[in-house]
């Protein structure tokens, strides 16, 4: 059975922006990302985006525009022979308090049950301690990576939140696919 990887968009993908990306050409891949998505695929894992979007709840950018980001990240991905099976998040603000909104598993329990994958079969990868705990929360063994806030997250994560820890999403998939 294939291996899930379940990647966070901005921060791990994508340079993260503190005034959010609302529209295709604020989207810029990081360094090596695109082509860590295609290693993935090719070595068999089944990649799945998953990110908290509360952008569409403020009213910054709406759908559709997330949608064209997304079509973006799907093209230029597929130039590295990534295969992006979906694209899961939370349209909400933290006040609605969802059950999709990471650090709640809702995302991660809807990747499991619409690909029918295993979460023994899947990691998570991120860069925000609500990334890891989704993963713990759904079961998924997290991981952390030090672009996006994932500095800032490795000097307070507590000894019972040790996960394995890589530069980038390229130092993580190289990783899971030796």
């Amino acid at each position: 059975m294939s291996r899930l990887l379940l990647v966070d968009r901005d921060g791990v993908i994508n340079e993260e922006s503190a005034s959010f990306i609302k529209h295709p050409d604020e989207w810029i891949p990081l360094p090596g990302s695109l082509a860590a998505l295609g290693a993935a695929t090719r070595a068999g894992w089944r990649v799945f985006v998953i990110s908290n979007q509360p952008g569409l709840a403020r009213g910054l950018f709406d759908i559709e525009a997330l949608h064209a980001i997304h079509a973006r990240l799907l093209t230029e991905a597929s130039i590295h022979g990534a295969v992006i099976e979906g694209f899961f998040f939370c349209p909400h603000g933290s006040e609605d308090h969802c059950e999709c909104r990471k650090p709640k598993p809702g995302l991660v329990n809807a990747i499991l049950s619409r690909s029918g994958g295993s979460n023994i079969d899947a990691v998570l990868i991120g860069d925000r301690r609500g990334d890891l705990d989704a993963a713990r929360a759904g079961g998924v063994e997290p991981i952390l990576v030090m672009t996006g806030h994932g500095a800032a997250t490795a000097a307070t994560l507590a000894p019972d939140m040790i996960c394995p820890i890589y530069t980038n999403l390229a130092a993580a998939v190289a990783a899971l696919c030796h």
